[in-house]
């Protein structure tokens, strides 16, 4: 069975089902189930996502921001300890270790801009050894996963002559 094949086929697409992944790859169904479950099962797949416009949603918009958070890291531990401190919070949808500047990258997410500003100040700035917060507002996106969030635009102006 082509793991790699099947991770890329339910990356692009995780609305294809085992059936239509068993003929890409030319495998039986039974086959193609029992692999999905074993990557299920090991924690390799980890779920299933559907990637949401919020510039064109009709409902109310969620407001998300990246943290920047500096930590002291513990002996034999790291930033383990810390990190799934952090990580727990239901408010917190992505977390990555980072090198660079900051120590953590938390993707965040609530209602309104103050409710994610609270959440930082009572939350995760108060985390045992979280040295530093740095919160980053998504004003709009681009592009998330991969895909564009905007339409190109359909119009083409001329260009403008250029005189000497």
């Amino acid at each position: 069975m082509n793991q790699p094949a099947i991770l890329d086929l339910l990356e692009n697409n995780a609305r294809l089902t085992s059936q239509d992944l068993a003929d890409i790859l030319n495998e039986d169904k039974e086959t193609v189930e029992a692999e999905i479950q074993k990557l299920e099962n090991e924690k390799i797949i980890c779920g299933y996502h559907t990637v949401i416009n919020y510039n064109k949603a009709l409902r109310d918009q969620k407001v998300m921001a990246y943290i920047e958070v500096n930590c002291t890291p513990q002996r034999n531990q790291g930033y383990d300890k810390t990190a799934l401190l952090i990580a727990k919070y239901p408010e917190v949808e992505t977390m990555y270790l980072l090198s660079g500047d900051c120590d953590f990258l938390c993707l965040v997410c609530g209602k309104t801009m103050f409710e994610v500003a609270r959440f930082v100040s009572d939350k995760i700035a108060c985390v045992e050894n979280v040295l530093s917060t740095k919160t980053l507002f998504v004003l709009k996106q681009y592009k998330q996963s991969g895909l564009l969030m905007q339409d190109e635009p359909e119009t083409s102006e001329p260009r403008l002559v250029v005189t000497p």
